[in-house]
């Protein structure tokens, strides 16, 4: 095999170049990661496909959970709804179902399906810091429970309502040690799954 010469070198250099600008594109457009989804839009491809980004299933939020996902989420899901359980909970109301034009929010049985995980940081967790048990009372489906003063949670009962991050105090008026995340976050399905586990030890900006 000929010896590659400096011009076949450089050439291929620039391929390489411009396929990694195009990967990195690619990421930035399409977007990576899940994300949490209202009720019935779990199916990210029919989501994506069906969604208008009309905006009323955030309009009709009860809670004003439903939020809009922003261009740092990729550019094909900005605009598209998602849950934001620092400024509300869902009680799976349907309304955001109900006014949806397109069907891009299905049917949803919260007692069969999951928004998400609750997942307990033992690093932003106040009961492990100075004793709390704000989130305790707060799960309607009883897949919270405290075990030595400190939250547990039974992912097989809990289905991602998120009102245990919403009422919890880390990074709101107990106590604030930088970052975004409070002591109790709910992550999408998938992401729990390959976390394995609903109590971390140093996980408050965990990338699940």
């Amino acid at each position: 095999m000929a010896a590659m010469t400096r011009r076949s070198f450089v050439g291929l250099a620039a391929v390489c170049a411009v396929g990694a600008g195009v990967g990195s594109a690619g990421v930035a457009f399409a977007g990576e990661g899940e994300l949490l989804r209202p009720p019935g839009g779990q199916d990210e491809r029919a989501l994506a496909a069906a969604c208008l980004k009309c905006d009323r299933c955030r309009s009709v939020c009860p809670t004003g959970a439903v939020v809009v996902a922003s261009v740092g989420d990729g550019f094909l899901r900005a605009r598209t709804p998602v849950l934001d359980f620092h400024k509300g909970y869902c009680d799976f109301c349907g309304k955001c179902i109900e006014v949806c034009p397109t069907g891009a929010l299905g049917a949803f049985d919260e007692a069969a399906e999951k928004l998400g995980v609750a997942v307990v940081q033992k690093d932003r967790c106040l009961s492990y810091f100075q004793g709390c048990t704000v989130c305790e009372d707060s799960c309607v489906f009883e897949a919270l429970t405290f075990v030595d003063g400190h939250p547990v949670v039974d992912s097989d009962l809990c289905n991602g309502c998120g009102q245990c991050e919403f009422e919890c105090t880390a990074l709101v008026y107990g106590t604030f040690a930088g970052g975004t995340r409070r002591g109790i976050v709910v992550v999408p399905p998938e992401a729990a799954g390959r976390l394995g586990r609903t109590v971390v030890e140093d996980g408050s900006e965990m990338g699940v």
